[in-house]
């Protein structure tokens, strides 16, 4: 589904038209909802880095909600770098001088800068290292994009939330209001399913699901 289809199958189901703003409004929050609820692959992006020396402080990219995963580079070996408060990081290293930098081990999150979150790190580098940060990104959405994941494969979900945000604003009747989130919530345990569920296994170890015959 594209979001001219999303578009006209909103005004469909409601039996109402609405501006361009408004169809924006309705599906954006439908998608930030959506990725919110569940943890969809398509929201993983990577961040090659590098890292400089002598910085302990490691800006974000634009974007950035969350992190899977930080690693450092070194001689083709992978070096996770475990999350940590940063009262752990000033405590474990309280000396920040070139005698103490190194390749880093913890990261913490530590402070924003306009839109940007900043990440400690602990010990300092001591040198420009590459990275591998993979983290968490809204997806482009359908509303500027020809198709996305969510439009393109659980286009159940996507409408569903449109609708529910829809309703709302049209200050629907409880018994719609209702009848909308539930059926978005149907599509969202399907959804679930597929990315929390099927997504973090593989039948050859978890063995497919067999459903129990009286």
């Amino acid at each position: 589904m594209n979001y001219t289809s999303l578009k006209a199958n909103v005004e469909d189901i409601c039996e109402q038209t609405f501006t361009a703003d408004q169809h924006a409004l309705f599906a954006q929050q439908a998608e930030q909802l959506i990725y919110n609820t569940v943890d969809l692959t398509s929201m993983r992006n990577v961040d090659s880095g590098p890292l400089t020396a002598t910085n302990k402080l490691y800006t974000t990219p634009d974007g950035y909600l969350y992190t899977y995963s930080l690693a450092v580079l070194v001689n083709s070996t992978t070096n996770y770098l475990l999350n940590k408060d940063v009262n752990f990081l000033r405590d474990a290293y309280p000396v920040n001088t070139s005698a103490k930098y190194g390749l880093p081990k913890f990261y913490a999150y530590h402070s924003t800068s306009g839109s940007k979150i900043k990440l400690m790190l602990a010990p300092t580098p001591d040198q420009n290292y590459e990275i591998e940060h993979i983290y968490a990104k809204y997806p482009t959405s359908i509303v500027t994009a020809g198709g996305t994941y969510l439009g393109d494969n659980f286009d159940t979900a996507l409408l569903n939330g449109t609708l529910m945000e829809a309703i709302r604003f049209m200050k629907g009747e409880a018994d719609m209001v209702a009848m909308y989130e539930k059926r978005y919530l149907q599509a969202i345990g399907l959804l679930q399913r597929t990315t929390d569920g099927k997504l973090r296994q593989d039948y050859y170890r978890s063995g497919q699901y067999r459903m129990p015959v009286n």
